[in-house]
């Protein structure tokens, strides 16, 4: 097959040769109308070969499903080939090899059906490729990078990203989150957030959205028109903010305008009421949010897609069918069927009813369908669908790749606090206690931090795991524990509210006179919950769904024991630490 990379020749697609193009083609002599691009003229013919059937299936993107091997089952094969899906996101962790093996084979399905266009395969890889490829590279969390406060980090972060998506069949990342966390208390964003400031969140988004493009990943800017004010998860239930105009078009339009400036090639919509635009209807349903202030008012150009449908916060009050139609009609260009394969169907199916019903217009398909093949185009997918899985191995496990993570991460932890408490000194041979919380469930967090001090105090460590809310029995146990040690390193988690047996731990081995550094794992606000704590450190590690980043705790305990810290806060911590603070050894 031919690379359509500058669009001169013969064009293969499928099995069909397009029409030959010259650097002239579309031009007409006489004609007012405007000359039509080579790839413009490329669309018009694939789309003229199209079924509607096939046009509506480049409007939905199911989640696969996979078998026991972790391989896409046949429900998938029938979602691409019966259904003609012309975009899948995949969830599930796989290593390098088989990641590489799943999505050849999506692009196999498509490419022995009609129309034989090749697939966008996406997936949410905010914290790089590893959130869903077991060997590939962990990043900090974007609060954690935008603790840096430098955007090559940023892009850095996304170059090597991009590198390893591509090279395991990604041609789509859901990142960077846009979003300005505006509420402390935001139960969804958080730590997925580079911080409160819309000047920092704008910068950091186009740094990334370079660094993703420019090595042949879309990105994409997530949630259009903000997610960073709201009190409500969109995963559990329908939010809205109530912001006035001013503090939208100041606060959180900006990251997607420069977004837009930086060329993002797709905007993914919130399922959030946005009231100073339209109070019934959520972003992603509502005109007025996505062709009126998106498309018409910010001039943007590129593919929107919606967030997960499934989220209750559109299948619980609209459900599948009516929802995704309401979607489209709306200007969304993919609807991101992510339910059951009843519900995903249900989908295809409604598109399908509406466009022959004319609740659904030719010509809003027809756009959207454009917008599609355009992107696929662009990033060469015609010519180059498919990947190699022995080398996918080998770019996921560069070790380039793992020093720019630990770099980062160096550079965004953040000593809040330091009473004297810190540096510990390794060589001292002091017995140390790490002492904390499960998380959901997990004790790995506690274990791994507990093993990363270990290798640096030479193995004079003891570790004692609460439960998440710590009862009285377990922080007396834990005191008890403290009496031998010499210093006491204590991690604390919150997705939103500290719990409060966390912050009781902290405060009774405070008590103890030994020294003690807390260490935030997820939102850096969890010292407003223990201020007397003596030295504290914020990692933005681990965000609602507890997903682990050992980059950064290992970043957190190298500074515990002396390596000179990096960060400074993207947030305030109110009442007690401005944005920007930061100490230093």
């Amino acid at each position: 097959m031919k690379k359509m990379s500058a669009f001169i020749g013969s064009v293969l697609i499928g099995s069909t040769l397009l029409l030959p193009l010259s650097a002239s083609a579309g031009q007409s002599n006489g004609s007012p109308e405007p000359a039509k691009s080579p790839k413009d003229k490329v669309i018009e013919q694939i789309m003229a070969k199209m079924s509607d059937k096939e046009k509506i299936g480049q409007l939905v993107m199911p989640s696969t499903h996979d078998n026991n091997s972790k391989m896409p089952n046949e429900d998938t094969r029938k979602l691409i080939q019966n259904y003609k899906a012309g975009s899948v996101i995949v969830y599930g962790a796989r290593d390098a090899r088989t990641t590489a093996q799943y999505n050849n084979q999506l692009q196999h399905w498509a490419a022995d059906s009609s129309p034989k266009l090749p697939l966008l395969i996406s997936a949410d890889l905010e914290f790089g490729t590893k959130q869903h490829v077991t060997d590939a590279t962990p990043f900090p969390r974007q609060m954690g990078i935008g603790a840096t406060q430098q955007e090559k980090a940023a892009e850095d972060v996304a170059k090597v990203t991009a590198i390893e998506a591509k090279a395991t069949g990604f041609n789509w990342n859901y990142s960077p989150v846009a979003d300005v966390n505006t509420n402390p208390a935001n139960p969804v964003i958080g730590v997925r957030s580079f911080g409160e400031k819309t000047s920092l969140v704008s910068s950091m988004t186009a740094a990334q959205i370079k660094g993703y493009q420019e090595n042949g990943v879309v990105a994409t800017a997530k949630h259009f028109p903000g997610h960073g004010d709201t009190s409500v998860d969109s995963h559990l239930g329908l939010a809205a903010v109530t912001y006035d105009r001013e503090t939208l078009e100041t606060v959180h339009l900006p990251p997607f305008k420069a977004a837009i400036d930086a060329g993002v090639d797709s905007i993914m919509t919130a399922h959030v009421i946005i009231n100073a635009i339209d109070k019934e209807l959520p972003a992603t349903l509502s005109k007025k949010v996505l062709t009126g202030l998106l498309r018409n008012e910010m001039g943007f150009k590129g593919l929107i897609v919606t967030d997960a449908m499934s989220m209750h916060a559109i299948a619980k009050e609209w459900g599948a069918g009516q929802a995704a139609v309401m979607a489209v009609n709306a200007g969304a260009d993919i609807v991101m069927a992510t339910g059951n394969l009843d519900e995903q169907l249900e989908t295809f199916d409604a598109l399908s009813d509406a466009l022959k019903s004319g609740q659904l217009s030719e010509k809003r398909v027809n756009e959207s369908v454009k917008r599609v093949l355009a992107l696929k185009i662009k990033y060469k997918l015609f010519g180059d669908r498919y990947v190699n899985p022995e080398k996918a191995v080998n770019v996921v496990n560069q070790p380039a790749h793992k020093e720019t993570a630990a770099e980062v991460a160096r550079k965004s932890i953040t000593l809040v606090k330091n009473e004297n408490v810190l540096p510990f000194n390794p060589a001292a041979k002091k017995l140390t206690l790490v002492a904390g919380p499960e998380i959901y469930g997990s004790t790995n967090f506690l274990n791994n931090i507990a093993s990363m001090v270990d290798e640096k105090s030479a193995g004079n460590v003891k570790s004692f795991i609460t439960s998440e809310d710590a009862t009285i029995a377990e922080i007396q146990q834990a005191v008890k524990l403290a009496e031998q040690a010499d210093q006491i390193i204590v991690p604390t988690f919150s997705p939103s509210e500290l719990p409060a047996g966390q912050a009781k731990l902290v405060k009774e081995l405070q008590n103890t006179g030994k020294p003690v550094v807390a260490v935030s794992l997820g939102l850096p606000y969890d010292i407003k919950q223990y201020p007397d704590v003596g030295a504290y450190i914020a990692t933005y590690s681990v965000e609602r769904w507890g997903s682990p980043v050992p980059t950064s705790w290992k970043a957190a305990v190298d500074v515990i024991f002396g390596t000179q810290p990096g960060g400074k806060l993207p947030v305030s911590i109110e009442g007690l630490y401005p944005y920007g603070t930061g100490l230093n050894y």
